[in-house]
């Protein structure tokens, strides 16, 4: 399996609200964000993308609002609402948590 097409289970939702990847932006430019960020490495597809941002919007962790597009065209925009920079900075102390773990195991192989 590639890295590309696989994320890891919960960390589309960190993804998602990094304020870098969403900075009131419409889903296709959060998921062109993430890959720009990532430099290519993880692609979001859409089937996982917009039920993510809905998600998260039912939460209460993104507003939504409609806005126009590059090209002008009506598009749903999503914001970081204040319990979801809350939710953020507990999910990055988790990942980071993780991350140090997994660095931990793979630095004695």
């Amino acid at each position: 399996m590639s890295p590309k097409a696989d994320l890891l289970q919960g960390s589309l939702d960190l993804l998602i609200l990094n304020p870098r990847a969403l900075e009131p932006l419409h889903g296709w430019a959060v998921s062109k964000r993430i890959q720009l960020l990532s430099r290519g490495v993880l692609a979001v597809n859409q089937g996982s993308l917009y039920p993510a941002l809905y998600r998260l919007r039912d939460r209460g962790l993104l507003d939504s609002a409609w806005g126009e597009s590059e090209e002008g065209r009506r598009v749903k925009v999503y914001q970081l609402t204040k319990k979801g920079r809350a939710t953020l900075k507990t999910k990055q102390d988790g990942w980071r948590l993780f991350s140090d773990a997994v660095e931990a195991i793979l630095a004695t192989g």
